[in-house]
């Protein structure tokens, strides 16, 4: 090989390891029927040549080209679960980065667990089926539909999201294990949660969907790690734990996950970072009236972080979802 050779291979290789880029993100909100209820609602980012203009949503803000046309064919699909009592939104600059390389991003509003709506939210079988919905939705239903590669999905997920994703890639719940861990820690968020609002009369019967669509997982806080079997998750996962997370103390969550996966995962672990320093930096005016979520400890600038945050997951899908 000539030494020309030898410079330009790896510049090739990034070439076509990386999507094309878009020069901005567009967003739109659809509706995806469920034949079980009412619709999902969803946030969809995907790549755009349209200019852009700054918009609030929810905490914190995004850059974005409302309604605009899509750029790009055989795009590479990401959807998107939130954690308990989030909406779409909660990732917005994850999903404005992961467009803006190519991307298509769903993120669903989980109906029954989300902000304005609590009635569900330890129905955790419920999640995983609303996530295959909604890729059943992008991939035959979507106005863009024609522009997916239905060979190239991937799934995001944070706390009760990071344990949807992590089902629907073939993780089996065994929700015996709640009591016994609940009796131990009554103290902690999620058996607070439980006690508040028990799990459906059916949970221990419940049918957990798993997807084989999906070939790539983002799991960032998982809740209830402690209950899942991840012998079948074999697919590439790359796993994130924050060093502070207060509200899914180590080792039950994600400790757990990793410590029982067939294989290495590509693992992140925060130095510093609380829970919720995954959910989108705050604009100023939620820093106070949303707080308990927009707050950081001392010294850790999550702004800072979701930069790298960010990067790293568009660079995981870049690679586990090339064509």
């Amino acid at each position: 090989m000539s030494i020309r050779s030898l410079l330009l291979a790896p510049l090739a290789a990034l070439a076509l390891a990386s999507p094309a880029l878009a020069a901005n993100a567009g967003f739109t909100v659809v509706q995806v029927p469920d034949p079980r209820g009412p619709p999902i609602t969803v946030g969809v980012w995907y790549p755009t040549d349209a200019p852009a203009a700054p918009m609030t949503l929810g905490i914190g803000a995004q850059t974005v080209a409302r309604g605009a046309p899509l750029v790009g064919d055989h795009l590479p699909l990401v959807v998107m679960s939130h954690g308990n009592g989030g909406f779409f939104g909660g990732h917005a600059d994850t999903a404005q980065a992961l467009a803006q390389a190519g991307f298509v991003v769903a993120a669903l509003t989980h109906v029954g667990d989300n902000y304005q709506d609590q009635s569900r939210a330890t129905d955790m079988a419920n999640r995983p089926r609303q996530l295959s919905l909604l890729i059943d939705y992008m991939l035959t239903a979507a106005p863009m539909k024609a522009a997916i590669d239905p060979d190239r999905v991937g799934a995001f997920g944070f706390s009760s999201g990071g344990f949807t994703v992590l089902v629907a890639a073939g993780a089996t719940p065994d929700l015996t294990k709640v009591a016994p861990h609940c009796q131990a820690h009554p103290d902690y968020f999620d058996c607070k949660l439980t006690k508040d609002r028990p799990p459906p009369a059916d949970a221990l019967s419940a049918t957990w969907v798993h997807d084989a669509r999906i070939r790539a997982v983002v799991s960032a806080a998982p809740a209830m790690g402690y209950t899942l079997d991840v012998s079948r998750v074999t697919l590439p996962l790359q796993l994130w734990r924050a060093a502070d997370d207060k509200i899914l103390p180590d080792p039950d969550y994600a400790t757990a996950v990793r410590a029982h996966l067939p294989k290495a995962p590509d693992y992140h672990l925060v130095a510093k970072a609380g829970h919720f320093d995954f959910l989108t930096p705050c604009n100023d005016a939620n820093q106070v009236s949303a707080a308990f979520i927009c707050s950081s400890a001392p010294g850790f600038d999550r702004a800072a972080f979701h930069r790298d945050f960010d990067a790293k997951v568009v660079g995981f899908f870049t690679r586990e979802l090339a064509p």
